[in-house]
Formats: structure tokens, sequence, C-alpha cells
């Protein structure tokens, strides 16, 4: 292959052509699996292609993926490619308003429908005469089925190629706050990007073999799954849901695998349910090994979290475990083109690392962590104020995040610039790194730091599985003794006054995390803030 940059489409038409009988995709049910070769898929991308084109469409018209991951989800991607659209993907979690807000901004013309959250009311917001077709999982009445489009129509015939400027999708950010916004990648992004960066991620696995749980409408699942297989020649396993993940993902065994520190901190939990943390200190390498295998990583020799800061313990578990979960920084607007721990040293648990791929990376005057490099958007769809809100005339995408670079070169994010709040006694604190510090008890499972118009910080947490089985007296006692223990090792005005035990678990259901699984800060903090201020002063440890 010559080094001229390729499209992920051109990738795809290679192993196409060059190993059309390699295994691509595997889709199961019931822990039994199917399995599509490049041959397989091609022919059922091109049929749905021909289905496309039928349509008469303009050139560069809008088409949705609603839906959660499957085989399906990676065709249709092909197929929207092929015909010289644009993909806009809707995450499964999606909040309905949103949803309506994203068809409506970026014109959707016809939307495919798979397993997502708000099945039941889509027909609410999907825009009357748009077109329909299900997918894999789908209940949402639609005007025919992927399995009829891909029988009643002949494959096209032709490999187009597009022009590497032209857009191929558009992500739209899932936001805290305020309407989503529409990131334009083109096709040249991931040419210029993902062979660099897959030196880094699978130089040690000629043939990867990638797991898919997190949604691919999520840039980073995305781009270190679907497209870095599609670089690679790799194997794709989906999931057919969380009542058999675990059992899916033993089996697998996959060569690479990403999840964010939610799920790091459910394995770790299982295995503490499994294994006392007083007894892992003493394992030795075969029994480590044994719990490797027992979580599905046996084989992987790429693990990495992100989407969220993952706690410093809990990623110093996985280490000691010997798995190097490696924590990676990017985000959609630079197409996950950021850093990631690249040295062959163990990782440093909060530590992002260095620029990988085309990524450069400063921090500026004012602290905010600044990038440039290949993989940054071509813009915000219909939104050139925005955009040059964050991208500066020099190409500096502007992150929001502050951060710093120490002496090796490794940058550590040290919060998010909108998040920093400022307590009565006048003092600033940055919510994250004080979160982080939480992560050493196994009795807690989501944090966050806040006190605007408090006298000092408190904390709203979620106890986990461990925490919930505890006795309340003596949960109590330890929680209070974490408490005094940190607070020990802060300054005095970043001491954590009290802590909050809400019932309910933060999810995406409940509107307190964003699909991305990231804080929705103001909307926690506000729910809970009738609550704190009935109980500030009082107990160090209060339940809801």
């Amino acid at each position: 292959m010559s080094d001229a940059v390729k499209s992920p489409l051109e990738m795809f038409y290679k192993w196409e052509k060059e190993t059309p009988e390699k295994v691509f995709l595997r889709q199961p049910k019931a822990l039994k699996w199917a399995e599509f070769t490049w041959a397989q898929v091609g022919d059922q991308a091109r049929r749905v292609a021909s289905y496309i084109r039928a349509q008469g469409y303009p050139a560069g018209s809008s088409i949705g993926i609603w839906s959660g991951n499957s085989m399906d989800w990676v065709v249709v991607d092909l197929a929207i490619m092929m015909s010289g659209h644009i993909s806009i993907p809707v995450y499964p979690g999606q909040d309905i308003e949103s949803a309506q807000y994203i068809l409506e901004h970026s014109a959707t013309r016809m939307i495919f429908l798979g397993s997502f959250d708000q099945a039941a009311k889509a027909d609410s917001v999907i825009p009357a005469g748009m077109t329909k077709i299900s997918m894999i999982g789908c209940t949402t009445p639609c005007d025919i089925s992927l399995a009829d489009v891909i029988a009643q129509n002949e494959p096209i015939k032709d490999s187009p190629v597009p022009d590497l400027d032209s857009v191929f999708t558009m992500v739209y950010t899932s936001g805290t706050t305020g309407n989503p916004k529409g990131v334009m990648h083109v096709h040249g992004t991931a040419g210029y990007t993902i062979p660099a960066t897959l030196k880094k991620l699978v130089a040690k696995d000629p043939m990867p073999r990638y797991f898919s749980f997190l949604p691919l409408s999520h840039i980073a699942e995305r781009v270190v799954v679907e497209i870095s297989c599609l670089y690679s020649n790799g194997t794709i396993s989906f999931s057919e849901g969380l009542a058999t993940f675990a059992e899916e993902l033993r089996s697998v065994q996959p060569t690479l695998f990403f999840a964010v520190p939610r799920l790091w901190l459910k394995f770790k939990e299982g295995v503490d349910a499994k294994v006392p943390p007083a007894m892992q200190a003493h394992l030795n390498e075969e029994q480590k090994a044994g719990i490797r295998a027992m979580l599905g990583l046996s084989k992987a020799t790429t693990i990495l979290t992100g989407s969220a800061p993952c706690p410093k313990d809990v990623q110093q578990w996985f280490i000691d475990m010997g798995m190097w979960l490696r924590d990676g920084y990017g985000m959609t607007e630079n197409f996950i083109d950021g850093c990631g721990w690249n040295s062959d040293e163990p990782p440093l648990p909060g530590c992002v690392g260095t620029p990988w791929g085309t990524a450069e990376v400063k921090i500026s005057d004012a602290g905010e962590i600044l990038f440039r490099s290949k993989g940054v958007m071509k813009g915000y769809y219909k939104e050139p104020e925005k955009t040059a809100e964050v991208i500066d005339g020099e190409g500096w995408y502007h992150s929001g995040d502050s951060g710093r670079i120490d002496e090796n070169g490794n940058l550590w994010i040290t919060g998010r610039i909108s998040e920093v709040f400022k307590t009565t006694k006048g003092k600033f604190i940055k919510p994250i790194g004080l979160e982080g510090l939480f992560g050493r008890t196994e009795l807690l499972a989501q944090f966050c730091v806040c006190g605007h118009g408090l006298d000092q910080p408190i904390l709203l947490t979620t106890l986990s599985e461990i925490g919930k089985k505890a006795d309340r007296a003596e949960l109590t006692a330890k929680l209070e003794g974490v408490l005094k223990e940190i607070n020990a090792d802060l300054p005095p005005y970043e001491r954590i006054n009290q802590m909050f035990i809400a019932k309910e678990e933060w999810q995406i259901g409940n509107g307190l995390l964003t699909p991305t699984m990231k804080l929705k800060r103001k909307t926690i903090e506000g729910q809970y803030r009738p609550w704190v201020e009935q109980n500030i002063g009082k107990a160090a440890v209060v339940f809801e």
C-alpha cells in the first residue's frame, strides 16, 4: 500500500479486495456468533448504497443512524459513505428534545433506526415524510427493514472514492448545557491521523480483535473501534446487551478494549466481591492472570479509559493486576487525535500522556489546554461564530480544559475551566482533582465536588455495590475516616466539609449524565441543593 492518505472507505475497499474471506464483523444472538467477512459486509453495504442512491438526494445530504451498536451500524455507515452522503449518528441514550434538534438542525432526510432508549417516542420527533429503515433491535414502526433493503436491491458495481476534503460525518456533541453542536469531520481526517495512532494502539497485534460496547455514536468508540479496525484489518465483535456483556467479553478476549471509568469501577467491584481487597495484595502472577481471563482481558495488549476522569486508585488497581489501563484524552472536535500514554513504562494514574497521531499540545497563558492537529474539525455546522470561538487563527483548538505539562512532556488535566467555582471565602476550587482522590475507597461510585456559595467544598456521591451492602454504622465510620484521611493532605480552603450520599445512581436515563457519561454538574447540584442546604454544618456524612 502506498503512503498516500486513504479515507476509511478506501481502506474498506482494500481489505474487501485483499482479504475477502477474512471475518470482519461478529454479531451475537443468545451467545452464539454470526460472522461476516469483508466480502459479505461489502455486498450488504453496496446494496444499501444502491437503495440510498435511488432516493435521488443531492450529494452530501444528511442521513441519520439512531441506534445501539450492531453490525448493521457499520454496514449503514459504509453505505452512507459509498452513496456520497453524510452520516448523522444519534446517541441511543439521547434525550428526545436533543434528538429532535439534531434531526432538524442537520436537515436529516432518511434515518436508520435500531435499539435506543426513546424508541416509544421516536415518531413524535421524526419529521413526517422522512424515510425510516429498521435495523437490529428496532421496535419503532418503519417504512422498510434493512434486511428487505438488502434483499431487494442489487449492489452498486463501482467503488466511489470520496474527496478527502468533503464532510463524511457530523457528530453532535452531547453538551452539559445548551443545544448540541454538529462537529464536521472530513474523509481525510482519519487518513491523516489513524495510521500514526495505530502504531501506538495495536502495533503488537497484526490482526487485532475489537469488542464494541460503548455507543458508536460517540467519537471515541467510533474512532478507536470502527475506524481503527478499517485501518488495521481487524475484527469487531458486538454485544447484545448488558445481560450478556460479561460472557461475550470473556468469549471474545479482545486485544484492544476501551471503556469509560464507570465500567472500570464495575469490573473492580466484581473482583472485590469475589476476592476481598485485603487478599489482593498477596495474589501471585498466576492468580492475577486468572482475574484477567475472568474479566475477558487476558489477551488485551491495549486497554484504554477515557471520556471522563478515572479515579487514580482504580487505574492503579488495574495496573497492579497486570492490565495497563491507559488514560486517553481527546474530544469530538479533534477526532480524539490528542494524547495517550505512549511509554513502555507502566502508566502514571491521572496522567493522559503525550501527544499521539498528528497532535501538538500546549498550555495557554491562561492555563488552557490547546490542540493543533490534522484531526481538528472543519467546524461546527451552521455555526461559524462558535467555530471561531474555539479555533484561533493559528489553528489551535481551545479545549476548555485546564492542565499542565510536566518535565517529561506528559499532560495532566487539572479541571474544566467552566467548572471552577468560588467559595464564600473567595477561594477558587477545581473539582475534578478533588473528585479523583475519592477513588481510593471501594465504598463509593460517583463523585461531584461542589460548593458555590458555601464556605467549604462538599462532596455529592453515590454508593458502590459494596457500599450498598455495608452496615450503615460501619459504613459511616469508614467514610468519616476516608474524609479525614483525604482532608489531611489538602490545604485548608480545599478540604471537603461534608459528604452527601445520594440514594439514586446518576445515569443518562435520569438526566444526571450526558450521553457520553459525563456529569451534568449544574443539574446534579440543582437537584440536591435544597437537601444540602438543610444539612450544612451537621454530620460529616449525610445520607439522603
